[in-house]
């Protein structure tokens, strides 16, 4: 099976998208310092060595471990990265009209992990969105070298435009092998699965996955990072974690005050005690008032 194509850090986005729309996937090399990768090693570690390791699906010998955006300053540099984010939000404009931050997590894969099986990722929404919507596109990070000994991720290049029924088979895989800095890119809709390892070492990886605004998260980001976390947090952060608008009528609340204090049916930025931005998100009481005259 042909491997998928690695690129430079400096690639133009429109590169790093032809090569998603060829194949599913690309890995870019070195988008994350050795520094920042120290960094984020040094955050999560405590983390990581208290988190059990999983069954099934999410392996027997693999740790998970999320709410990255609240215990890893390096993650949310990562999160914010110019060129993943850029990348994300033409990939996704089609179908939406604001993205969200879905899913972070640390995944340690330890030595005696056997192949995960593979999969979609948007299968995590079941089978009822089009095929023609892509929901998703998904980053995972080396914090360690990946290679095919240690568990590096298993990808079949071209898959994202398969039927549902079609079976994917192992041996049509390839390994994305990639130095210690660099990122998979990855499509929601791309046939993938953590690798075998059978190294003496763990491979552990970042990953950081982007979706539609006006779809459930994987990862609850408002109860992983609640308001008085994020109210201190880069506004654009606190938009992906979704404390704006996912469309016009998708995320206002009703505060929780009393009676004549109270806002109603306002923007999510309001429980940050601020208001929306300028060209960021959609202030439904305004959306409202012009409704009702007409």
């Amino acid at each position: 099976m042909t491997g998928l194509l690695t690129l430079a850090a400096d690639t133009s986005v429109e590169e790093i998208l032809a090569a998603i729309e060829k194949d599913g996937a690309v890995i870019v090399e070195d988008l994350m310092s050795p520094m920042l990768a120290d960094q984020i090693h040094e955050e999560t570690k405590a983390y990581i060595d208290a988190t059990p390791q999983g069954k099934g699906f999410t392996g027997e010998h693999t740790t998970r471990t999320g709410a990255l955006a609240v215990r890893s300053a390096g993650a949310r540099e990562l999160i914010l990265n110019p060129c993943v984010l850029a990348g994300v939000r033409a990939f996704l404009a089609p179908y939406c009209q604001q993205i969200q931050l879905h899913l972070t997590q640390v995944i340690r894969i330890r030595p005696g992990q056997q192949k995960q099986v593979l999969h979609r990722d948007r299968q995590a929404w079941g089978e009822i969105l089009p095929p023609s919507i892509e929901p998703q596109l998904n980053t995972i990070w080396a914090l360690t070298d990946f290679t095919h000994e240690n568990g590096a991720t298993q990808v079949i290049p071209g898959s994202h435009r398969w039927d549902y029924a079609r079976e994917a088979r192992p041996e049509e895989a390839c390994s994305a092998e990639m130095r210690r800095g660099s990122v998979l890119i990855y499509s929601g809709s791309v046939v993938h699965g953590g690798g075998a390892n059978v190294s003496a070492a763990d491979r552990s990886g970042i990953n950081i996955t982007y979706s539609l605004g006006w779809l459930r998260q994987e990862e609850n980001q408002f109860l992983s990072c609640p308001p008085e976390l994020a109210k201190d947090m880069e506004p654009e952060l606190q938009e992906l974690l979704g404390y704006t608008m996912g469309s016009v009528a998708c995320g206002y609340f009703s505060e929780p005050k009393p009676a004549g204090v109270a806002r109603e049916l306002c923007a999510p930025e309001y429980a940050l005690d601020r208001a929306p931005r300028p060209g960021q998100g959609i202030n439904i009481v305004e959306e409202i008032e012009q409704i009702s005259t007409g």
